[in-house]
């Protein structure tokens, strides 16, 4: 009976992009993993590679990271140290962004979709920090307006709310609370 190994390893915060470092021993990143439409794909010293939808019952992180230490252990990948890795990071625009994040073509219904975003961002106090929209179950770092502390990854799709109805006043842990929430933004007293 054979058995397969794998290196230990651990997730670390993802970066602005929502990318997770995948880091064996103390300081070695052997990719990096996140999620684009649901499927997920890495980056690694040979480039971008999809890995598609996770079976079910699997987590999609998990199922990367296995696939980074498996290419790492058969020398198809290199490591890179973290500090390098978050050196060469993407930073915040703290400005203006474009319409649409870069991996996503500028089709009509994507440019309409991104023009609704905006709307919606604007009239519930989040600002994006990095990319433009990209698409409604993607990851989207945001800045909350409102408290003006807290920066982190939200999905259009969680913000848009539903029929007709204003999404869910609790923002992020930390936030000034869901009735001045309800308060300040005109939606919540139609």
């Amino acid at each position: 009976m054979s058995t397969t190994a794998t290196l230990p390893y651990r997730i670390g915060e993802p970066d602005f992009e929502c990318r997770h470092p995948v880091i064996i021993g103390t300081d070695q990143v052997i990719g990096k993993a996140y999620r684009w439409h649901r499927d997920w794909l890495v980056v690694t010293s040979e480039g971008e590679h999809n890995l598609r939808r996770p079976p079910t019952g699997t987590k999609g992180i998990d199922m990367a990271a296995a696939y980074l230490t498996k290419e790492y252990a058969a020398g198809r990948i290199t490591a890179v140290r973290l500090d390098q890795v978050l050196a060469e990071a993407p930073q915040p625009l703290y400005g203006p962004v474009p319409l649409l994040h870069p991996r996503m073509p500028a089709s009509a219904r994507n440019l309409a979709g991104a023009r609704t975003a905006f709307a919606g961002l604007a009239e519930h106090h989040w600002r994006p920090l990095l990319t433009g929209f990209p698409g409604s179950d993607n990851p989207w770092y945001l800045a909350c307006e409102l408290c003006g502390k807290w920066e982190g990854p939200r999905y259009w799709s969680h913000l848009r709310g539903r029929n007709d109805n204003p999404p869910s006043p609790r923002r992020h842990p930390g936030c000034i609370g869901e009735e001045k929430v309800r308060a300040l933004i005109a939606a919540y007293q139609q």
